[in-house]
This record gives C-alpha cells, structure tokens and sequence, in this order.
C-alpha cells in the first residue's frame, strides 16, 4: 500500500512539473527597456489572481501585491467600466490593467504609449495567464478603453 502512494504522489508532481514547463503563457515576445512595477489590487482569496502575478514576475514586472476584499470600490475608484470587470485589477505608469491581460500586451502598451485609459480582459477567460486548466483555451479580446468608456479590440487571441 505504501508503494502505491508513492506512485500516486510521484506522479501528481511529475504532471504538475509538465503543465507549468509548458505555458503558452512563459516565453516574452516583446521587450521592454524601462521600468516595469506594477500595483496590483485583488483578493485574498482568488487563486487565479496570485497565478496572475506569477506571470508577470516571469516577465521582470516589480509588482506591489495589494490584497484586499474591498475590490468594487477600488475598480470605482479607478474609473474601470463595469462592463470589463474581472476579479483583479493593476496599475501602471497611468494605465489601468483588469483582469488576465498577457504581460507582453502589457509591455507593448508601455512601449506605444497610446491616449487611451487602459486594458481589459474582461471576466475570466479559461486559458488566460492566470486562468490555464489544462489543454482548455477558449478565444478571448484584450480590450483597450479611454476615459470616455469608448472600447476597442487591442488583440485578438483565437488560438495560442
């Protein structure tokens, strides 16, 4: 009995190993050359949230860690539309990130500097970073918005 145990733990660990290696989520296509410190609010509870993190740590990204079960007043606050709500929400140099945004979008964003509020992927959708449950990857939008609430598709992802 104890030989089967063993089994059972050695490969949960192996499976493990094998999912976290083979992120689509790990390789950084965009490079940034300035500063990348990032606020990020969300609650203590959330899971995916400290996975969101994690991306981005493996980005470079200096991230402050706010937890806080106060999170609707903090998106209020921010000017975050409530149609593009998810659970956790980041600030950086001036923009609004919310939600399980990719890090390159997030340095690509840096880079352009556009006149826009901030992105969004708005709820959460499976195979995001933050978000992978195995081999599932449903298509997803990154949705740029201004301060005027106006909306646009920033980047479209169907298959990665």
């Amino acid at each position: 009995m104890k030989q089967i145990t063993f089994v059972i733990f050695s490969v949960g660990l192996f499976f493990a190993n094998v999912s976290i290696a083979d992120s689509v989520w790990d390789k950084s296509q965009v490079n940034h050359e300035g500063p990348l410190k990032i606020t990020v609010y969300h609650d203590p509870e959330c899971g995916c949230c400290g996975d969101w993190v994690d991306h981005l740590h493996k980005h470079g990204f200096e991230v402050e860690d706010i937890k806080t079960s106060d999170m609707q007043s903090i998106k209020q606050r921010l000017g975050l539309p409530e149609k593009l709500a998810s659970c956790h929400t980041g600030v950086i140099d001036g923009y609004l990130i919310e939600g399980h945004v990719p890090a390159d979008d997030i340095k690509r964003l840096l880079q352009q500097k556009p006149a826009i509020a901030g992105l969004s992927v708005p709820a959460m959708p499976v195979g995001t970073p933050g978000m992978e449950r195995g081999e599932r990857k449903d298509p997803f939008a990154v949705i740029s918005f201004d301060q005027d609430g106006k909306m646009d598709v920033y980047k479209q992802y169907w298959s990665y």
